[in-house]
């Protein structure tokens, strides 16, 4: 009331924006735990046992024949790594604050710092467990897995590019959200878990035949798994994918989701969710 403003450059209020968004994004990750390792070690948890899920389920089930040549853990964590961080990106943009929500009552607060908090938060979690995995692994099991990766460049660009789609996919749920709130949790789930089959982290994408690849090849997710996989093993040269389509329909569904995103902001009301 009594606070007085004054106008700032382009470059402080790039400055002010960032430091919001880092605020929002510490608040993201620590609001599972009141202590900070704590709530780092919940977030990476998921991640850590659904890499030992998968690497003890290919040991019983005898599936490691289907697996490429090379390093076996790399091949579990080139699927399981691109998964979780595209569906956890998914899930935390779905799930961030709209609109309506009463974070937006506090005047510096807008969608777009909540939505890239929710993004920026999840990738960091993500990126922290896979350190972690690899640093225990490295030092555990196989001291030279880092030399093994033929790319990590490329790897650690498919990551980024997984993590960008679930981002792009999750604005259009959440432009939709208030219109349609039951139906969008519905189907942003189903996607989340029909993706456990659908992303092909599970199997090679060029063993597929011609009438199963069709039932894979729409996702950007499959594209992304197996171009990561295509730089993490030297002896493997994925043919049925390619990064760019992945990063086109990227870009499609994120001017989409924000054209729809704009549309719901403008006409928001508190008064949507009073009858839920």
């Amino acid at each position: 009331m009594f606070q007085t403003t004054k106008p700032r450059s382009r470059l402080g209020s790039a400055l002010y924006i960032c430091e919001l968004i880092y605020h929002n994004s510490v608040r993201a990750v620590r609001k599972t735990h009141g202590n900070t390792f704590m709530a780092l070690f919940m977030n990476m948890l998921q991640t850590i046992i659904f890499v030992l899920a998968f690497y003890f389920m290919f040991q019983v089930l005898g599936m490691r024949s289907t697996a490429i040549r090379g390093d076996f853990m790399i091949y579990i964590m080139t699927g399981v790594f691109l998964y979780m961080t595209h569906s956890k990106t998914l899930g935390a943009v779905v799930a961030s604050e709209g609109p309506a929500s009463p974070m937006m009552q506090h005047a510096p607060m807008n969608t777009a710092i909540a939505i890239a908090s929710a993004m920026l938060s999840t990738l960091y979690i993500q990126i922290l467990s896979l350190v972690f995995i690899l640093f225990v692994y490295d030092v555990a099991f196989n001291p030279f897995v880092m030399q093994e990766i033929h790319d990590p460049i490329g790897c650690i660009a498919m990551i980024l590019l997984s993590w960008f789609s679930g981002a792009a996919i999750g604005m259009v749920f959440l432009a939709a959200k208030p219109w349609f709130p039951t139906p969008v949790q519905i189907l942003s789930t189903v996607y989340q878990r029909a993706n456990m089959i659908a992303s092909g982290k599970m199997f090679v994408a060029n063993t597929l035949p011609s009438y199963m690849l069709v039932m894979f090849d729409w996702n950007p997710l499959f594209h992304t798994i197996d171009q990561s996989r295509g730089y993490a093993f030297v002896d493997y040269n994925p043919r049925n994918s390619n990064w760019e389509y992945a990063l086109y329909v990227s870009l499609v569904l994120l001017m989409i989701g924000l054209m729809g995103e704009f549309y719901t902001r403008r006409h928001a009301s508190a008064s949507w969710s009073a009858r839920r």
